[in-house]
């Protein structure tokens, strides 16, 4: 069963966390999500933060979000309402801090030959499959764990439900 349509963003490689959310402002403005989506990848694409929709994802070639760990860089995409970001490879730090604020993130090397910005493309978690324009490319299956603290929303709200329990 396919899921929701997301309109696609294609970024290339080594997409760093300094065009990412720009380190200029790492200690100068506040966490408040609508400034830190003002800012979300305004040196690479500055017009992603007027144009991006709640929905949207982001498909990039390798290396997504190298650089420094600053946790802006994952912060700002989920307030700009980012649904995911598809990559063909992730630096680690970033994987993590994804997945600890809630940010899906999918590795799937073989969607970017085929897909533009502005394509519209479907999420499967189910069968670990993105479809687009009719065809279906696999991804590894995100482990459980992995998926529960996704679904809480991050590390944070998950170890609160897990005391709840």
């Amino acid at each position: 069963m396919t899921g929701a349509k997301h309109r696609v963003w294609k970024y290339g490689d080594n997409v760093n966390t300094d065009v990412i959310f720009p380190g200029k402002y790492t200690y100068t403005i506040s966490l408040d999500p609508a400034e830190l989506a003002r800012h979300a990848l305004e040196d690479l694409d500055p017009s992603f933060a007027d144009c991006a929709r709640a929905g949207d994802v982001i498909v990039a070639g390798r290396n997504w979000g190298n650089g420094s760990s600053r946790e802006q860089a994952v912060s700002c995409l989920a307030a700009a309402g980012v649904h995911a970001v598809i990559a063909k490879s992730f630096a680690r730090i970033y994987y993590r801090n994804a997945i600890n604020n809630g940010l899906l993130v999918i590795a799937c090397p073989q969607i970017i030959d085929h897909v533009e910005s502005g394509d519209w493309i479907s999420i499967d978690m189910e069968a670990a499959q993105i479809h687009l324009n009719g065809r279906a490319f696999p991804f590894s299956p995100l482990p459980e764990q992995v998926r529960r603290i996704l679904e809480a929303g991050g590390i944070i709200a998950y170890l609160q439900q897990q005391s709840q329990v």
